[in-house]
């Protein structure tokens, strides 16, 4: 699948722009003066914030991205409920609008318990072969229903210009292979809770209790199987061992119990010949699972994975049952509100038609000129950097900039919207516009084989406050609804804006030169590019950064993982020391002395403190251990130190002293980029 690099893990906003005036971007009321910013300069710029700023009981977390997201929401909802009110305007607003209204509409919901689910549970009945469980498996997954590994149609990482079948490994429900692997107290109570979510669930299909035990057995037996043959995150990250182009035919020869050509070819995927598999050994003892495997077993398998995708669509019963289990995995105390689930649903299967009437309402045109601008003067800065490099070659330099001139960049909302032909929408039927709405997705992937690479589409929707960075592409895209503060705001001084979408740019591209993106060349191809010095010297540099982070604790004992948050942490870094460079050569980042101060902060110290802010949010102690083991972002505390420990200016704005705890000598402050 397609390597997209994010710059956050939280998703939508809508782009509420504030009238003018005077405001204060850098407010002291939320800073916890009394800490001294080279003890802990995160929480010097954001300790009352955080004090005054409980977590609300629907949340995992609050801070900056969250209050944004609830006006996105707050927005969609607007959209939304206007839509349902004008759905004889034209197809856009009947599909959104009977979408919503069909998820709002809780009493027919309720009335319907389970019966949208019960066909798929009688087909799944009627297998009674190995055979008959492999074809069925085909159909599922048509149906938008996979099962025990993944599928894909996305651009081959040696050859772009072709779009190739891929097979990754999965079919496992828990965040992460190590749930089911790990015996500590954690991750046994985690386990417990989801064989007693697996028994309530079965139950809630009309199991008796002792059937659903001994299911919920199955499932977990299963399901540790597959996750013992997983390969972990943090190998999953290296480009070139997940890349492994096999022939149908060898692919076959594999697993014996599989005939791929036969899959694909009830996949909608006849005629391939070729297909990337992201692990060979992960199918090797899927192969033998299958078939060592009791066929009433994988018919449970089967029923357990059209119930859990079924589940936050069926009646009251069955999504406070998945809410019970997810409130042990994250600690979430209150179920999040109806009508926001129901809008993230359609921003995500409809995202184009929502875009759409999001884009006409809330996205001022003149913004896409001034990301232009920004990403120009990003773009130079970048350049200046690589010129400067005392560790790269003349000859690499040469490809390194090569490829940074050869972004394409994405602003705003895509050149052309998608318009889901083919999905059907009903007022009353729930469950069946999501499954209608899959569907379309699965064979919009499907319908790619054979055709060139769309380099157009996009991998976010544009109330998406985010950016990402694809190799494949080496592009960077940045949604409509990035711009908006703390990011950016149109009124706000060039410190703040600098220091917040400035260094969201300079993070993507620097993900284009991180630890996995530098493998790629200016075409996007998975091609070696480098000498071997300048990629040693790299590695050199890259460890550093690792070894920094592994240094890091959360909850008092859970170390960071340096290897697996190492690309957001190089590109984090490479980002603020591109975006600081930027800043200097704007009128006000070449002031200085009193009359440069706004609100008693020099225009360093404010684009460090825009940073800093960015980062604040509170986040309860289940998630923050599960975001551990699964998030390639390493905490916003950290986020927010640890490059700024890193850049000279940053000592210099806040007046850093030896014996400071975040104090590094000057030879051992990182650069890379």
């Amino acid at each position: 699948m397609t390597r997209r690099v994010s710059f956050i893990v939280t998703g939508a906003l809508a782009v509420a722009f504030m009238a003018a005036g005077p405001r204060k971007f850098i407010d002291p009321q939320n800073m916890d003066l009394s800490v001294k910013p080279g003890d802990n300069f995160y929480q010097y710029a954001n300790g009352n914030w955080l004090r005054q700023n409980a977590i609300p009981a629907s949340k995992t977390a609050w801070g900056s991205f969250n209050e944004l997201r609830d006006k996105s929401l707050d927005a969609m909802k607007t959209l939304l409920e206007d839509a349902a009110k004008t759905t004889t305007k034209g197809r856009l607003y009947q599909m959104v609008g009977d979408y919503y209204m069909s998820g709002m509409d809780s009493l027919t919901i309720e009335k319907r318990g389970f019966d949208p689910i019960k066909p798929e549970l009688a087909r799944i009945e009627k297998v009674n072969n190995k055979a008959a469980f492999i074809d069925e498996l085909a159909y599922q997954r048509t149906q938008s229903n996979g099962m025990l590994f993944g599928f894909f149609v996305t651009q081959d990482r040696k050859n772009v210009s072709k779009y190739l079948p891929q097979f990754s490994q999965g079919g496992t429900t828990l965040p992460d292979r190590d749930y089911y692997l790990k015996d500590d107290a954690r991750s046994v109570k985690i386990r417990d809770a989801y064989r007693d979510n697996l028994t309530k669930m079965f139950g809630l299909i009309g199991e008796e209790p002792t059937q659903a035990s001994q299911d919920a057995d199955v499932v977990m037996r299963v399901e540790t199987a597959l996750a013992k043959a997983q390969m972990p995150r943090v190998e999953m990250r290296d480009p070139y061992k997940t890349y492994n182009k096999l022939t149908v035919a060898d692919f076959s020869k594999l697993t014996p119990g599989m005939n791929w050509a036969d899959q694909l070819t009830k996949f909608g995927a006849k005629g391939q010949d070729t297909v990337l598999v992201q692990s060979p050994a992960f199918f090797r003892s899927l192969d033998s699972l299958v078939t060592a495997t009791p066929i009433e077993d994988l018919r449970t398998y089967m029923r357990w994975n059209i119930l859990k995708g079924a589940a936050p669509f069926l009646s009251d019963a069955f999504v406070k049952q998945n809410f019970a289990f997810s409130k042990v995995l994250t600690g979430q105390k209150e179920q999040t509100p109806r009508w926001q689930r129901v809008s993230g649903l359609i921003d995500n299967s409809l995202g184009d038609l929502l875009g759409q009437l999001y884009v006409q309402r809330y996205f001022k045109p003149e913004a896409k000129q001034r990301m232009l601008t920004l990403v120009g003067n990003l773009e130079d800065s970048y350049k200046e950097h690589i010129k400067n490099l005392d560790w790269m070659s003349e000859d690499t330099k040469k490809k390194a900039l090569a490829k940074l001139i050869s972004f394409k960049r994405k602003i705003g909302y895509p050149d052309k919207w998608k318009n889901y032909d083919g999905v059907t929408i009903a007022r009353n039927d729930y469950y069946g516009n999501v499954k209608s709405a899959s569907k379309w997705s699965y064979n919009y992937m499907i319908n790619r084989l054979g055709k060139p690479v769309d380099r157009t589409e996009w991998g976010m929707t544009p109330p998406t406050v985010n950016a990402y960075y694809n190799p494949v592409n080496n592009e960077i895209a940045f949604p409509a609804a990035i711009l908006q503060f703390p990011f950016y705001d149109f009124d706000a001084d060039d410190a703040i804006n600098y220091g917040g979408i400035g260094a969201v740019i300079g993070h993507e591209m620097t993900h284009g030169f991180d630890d996995s993106g530098r493998q790629y060349d200016a075409d996007g191809t998975l091609r070696d590019w480098w000498t071997k010095t300048d990629a040693d010297n790299f590695k050199k540099r890259a460890d550093q950064v690792k070894e920094q982070f592994f240094g890091f604790k959360v909850l008092d004992s859970i170390k960071v993982n340096g290897q697996l948050t190492l690309g957001e942490n190089l590109a984090d870094l490479g980002g603020l020391a591109i975006a600081y460079d930027a800043f200097k050569k704007t009128a006000q980042g070449k002031t200085s002395g009193k009359k440069s101060m706004i609100d008693g902060f020099t225009p360093d110290q404010r684009f460090f403190l825009s940073w800093a802010q960015v980062w604040r949010i509170n986040v309860l102690p289940e998630t923050q251990a599960q975001l551990i083991m699964t998030d390639p972002h390493a905490p916003n505390l950290y986020r927010c130190n640890g490059p700024v420990s890193n850049i000279n200016a940053w000592y210099q704005a806040f007046n850093v002293q030896p014996g400071d705890k975040m104090y590094k000598k000057p030879e051992d402050r990182i650069k890379v980029w």
